[in-house]
């Protein structure tokens, strides 16, 4: 069991934990209502999201799924990819997004998607396009979204148990005054925290899927190299009215893609230094330069990567220098 993974199964203890808590003080304090029916009303909620959210993404992202006919050669690489990882084989689909990306998703490893945008086909090179669909299989393989999915019910329950603290009855008695607000304030910090967590069970699980990618078959160097062109074509997305609507349209669904198209533009200037000879590209030599660097992120850096679905890239293009 890789380091990461012992990560993630801590967190996943830590998230429920947190919960049973929250609902045995309830219980034993005799609060709002039954702490059931909170855990009925989210599987209900998430139920309803897990049985319409394929749908919905294909339709947010302008999905077109593809034959093999249409797409021979993205076909025989997601074939390939889909064999030696040991899924059955996704449905293939092209995003009309000009955004450089990718993105999967499915209920489960059989009804799994792999999905390509317009804009990723112009800019990547077939050993960067490989990297990149090796980096997405691994997230159906090892059921990321549903895993995702799952964590961020907890931080749901406990905002609806902060919300009937506030504001609804408890047994019978109405909070008042300094003690509602107190207790409403407690609530709310907790399901702060759960919030947090679900987001580093996210940023785990890219790391995650970098590193599979990697024992796919992919060079280091490649799924570095992609990583930098697609902080680059999100940053320069910005700077068209279409693609600023398309980083709109997106906007609640960010987790699904490579990277944070969002904080593309704070991420560049970084990455650019580490691309000595300006060709657009991280080679071997730029990977194992970094590879040899403290990656020292500054205040502001820090605090901001706590709030996003994905790692700072510097630091996760320097784990990818570690595999070289």
């Amino acid at each position: 069991m890789t380091g990461l993974q012992v990560k993630m199964w801590i967190l996943v203890a830590l998230m429920f934990g947190i919960l049973y808590g929250v609902i045995t003080g309830i219980g034993a304090w005799s609060g709002t209502g039954s702490p059931t029916s909170y855990i009925i009303l989210a599987l209900l909620f998430t139920g309803l999201q897990y049985l319409i959210g394929p749908a919905l993404v294909s339709m947010m992202m302008k999905v077109k799924w593809v034959s093999e006919k249409e797409e021979p050669e993205l076909h025989r690489q997601v074939t390939e990819l889909a064999q030696k990882a040991g899924i059955p084989k996704p449905r293939i689909g092209i995003s009309q997004l000009q955004i450089p990306n990718a993105f999967a998703f499915g209920r489960t490893i059989r009804d799994g998607r792999v999905c390509v945008t317009q804009g990723i086909r112009k800019i990547l090179n077939k050993e960067e396009l490989k990297a990149v669909l090796g980096h997405e299989i691994a997230h159906l393989k090892h059921r990321d979204m549903m895993i995702i999915t799952l964590l961020s019910v907890i931080p749901l329950i406990l905002y609806w148990i902060a919300w009937s603290l506030v504001w609804g009855g408890t047994g019978g008695r109405r909070q008042s005054g300094g003690y509602a607000a107190l207790i409403g304030l407690g609530a709310m910090v907790i399901y702060f925290i759960a919030n947090l967590l679900v987001l580093a069970g996210s940023r785990i699980r890219e790391y995650y899927a970098d590193e599979r990618s990697v024992k796919l078959g992919s060079h280091p160097k490649h799924l570095a190299s992609a990583l930098y062109k697609l902080v680059y074509g999100s940053a320069q997305s910005r700077k068209s009215a279409r693609g600023e609507e398309e980083l709109h349209r997106v906007e609640g669904l960010r987790a699904f893609f490579l990277n944070d198209v969002g904080r593309a533009h704070d991420e560049i200037a970084d990455l650019r230094a580490i691309d000595s000879d300006f060709s657009g590209t991280i080679d071997q030599n730029e990977l194992l330069a970094i590879r040899s660097q403290k990656v020292k992120l500054k205040g502001a850096e820090k605090v901001a990567e706590l709030f996003t679905t994905h790692p700072n890239m510097l630091k996760r293009i320097k784990r990818l220098a570690a595999m070289v």
